[in-house]
């Protein structure tokens, strides 16, 4: 899996980027939120963390200029009924910061109010995401970013295993919550023993 790229824009829109990496441009589908991130910088040379959404009649490459934002999509993919085009829809119009909030806030109405979310998915993804979410902000540990940085690592390393994020993120939590100075290698063995 492609999972950063790094080179010069080609092309920049609202919704994509055409990225020349050493003479191999690629498209990668962006957010509102990275389109201004980027604005912001005014670089030419730039890296953007990706996600490759593999269909049966499409490949897209999904880009981010921060881990978070990729984070929260990824998440918001693990919902059952948001697909790909939604979850970016939902980034473009709430920054991840802003998206933590409204899930651990329970704000119903904020995410109301994004294009093609209706109260019913609205409800699903506070629900599903609640949960992943405050655990992930509230655990304590001597530095909370290591701590995050494991989490992901260990989902993502049990992903690639085969197991799916619902069932290993719960798992992982909780493992982290009781035990949070254990290494990536350390809390996947555990996890591997719960799956």
């Amino acid at each position: 899996m492609i999972t950063f790229l790094k080179g010069n824009i080609i092309e920049l829109s609202p919704t994509h980027i055409v990225l020349d990496c050493n003479g191999v441009g690629y498209f990668l589908h962006i957010s509102l939120y990275t389109f201004t991130q980027f604005e912001k910088q005014q670089s030419k040379v730039n890296m953007f963390y990706t996600y490759l959404s593999v269909k049966e009649d499409s490949h897209t490459l999904f880009g981010f200029l921060d881990k978070k934002e990729r984070e929260c999509f990824i998440l918001l993919l693990s919902v059952s009924g948001v697909g790909a085009a939604t979850a970016r829809m939902i980034l473009s119009s709430l920054n991840p910061d802003e998206l933590e909030k409204v899930i651990v806030t329970e704000d119903v109405n904020s995410l109301k109010s994004v294009k093609g979310i209706g109260l019913k998915s609205a409800q699903r993804i506070i629900i599903d995401l609640k949960d992943k979410i405050s655990i992930n902000t509230s655990i304590t540990s001597d530095n909370p970013s290591i701590t995050s940085t494991i989490k992901q690592e260990t989902i993502y390393a049990l992903e690639k295993l085969g197991f799916p994020i619902k069932k290993t993120t719960k798992i992982v939590d909780n493992i982290i919550y009781e035990n949070p100075n254990l290494s990536v290698e350390e809390v996947i063995k555990m996890a591997l023993k719960n799956l």
